[in-house]
């Protein structure tokens, strides 16, 4: 019976099924997001996660924390030199799945895990914001249409008062 046994064992053994989760993680941390099942993907999730938590405060202990579960230094110097500046003010939910349909050759459940901060089309607080919506009547052409004939206006009496001031120049 399985009591109280809540995480997916994925049909591995305990050393095993870390190395991994070990290896998923530094290639999740490396490339962003990575392809794999659901199952993977959701367990991926649990052990990723605190890590990323870890990394917000780059100390020593913290470090060694997550070396510990990476095993790859590459892996932690880029979750702690890139990664951890990026999810600094969120509190949590830094990972997203994304379910992609059924492989080719045995109709796994296929998903995408991405780190959400990493993601320029799903990401609302992106600095370079493309605008691709398009409406006939722009509000900013409508000002610029408004606001063009008082400038023209300006412009002229300006120019007037720039002639008569010349022309009582040349009367004196």
């Amino acid at each position: 019976m399985r009591h109280g046994k809540k995480f997916n064992h994925l049909g591995r053994t305990s050393s095993h099924r870390s190395a991994l989760l070990s290896n998923m993680a530094c290639s999740l941390i490396e490339h962003k997001r990575i392809n794999t099942t659901v199952a993977k993907a959701k367990a991926l999730r649990v052990y990723v996660e605190p890590l990323l938590t870890k990394a917000k405060e780059d100390t020593t202990h913290n470090r060694r924390i997550v070396f510990a579960y990476l095993q790859s230094k590459e892996a932690v110097t880029e979750l702690f030199r890139t990664v951890a500046p990026k999810i600094a003010e969120r509190n949590g939910g830094y990972t997203r799945i994304i379910k992609t349909g059924f492989r080719q050759g045995d109709a796994a459940d296929m998903a995408l895990i991405e780190l959400v901060d990493f993601n320029e089309l799903y990401n609302p607080n992106a600095d370079e914001k493309k605008t691709t919506r398009r409406s006939r009547r722009s509000t900013s052409t409508a000002k610029v249409a408004v606001e063009a004939p008082a400038v023209e206006e300006k412009v002229e009496e300006a120019k007037a008062e720039s002639t008569d001031s010349t022309e009582e120049k040349a009367g004196e």
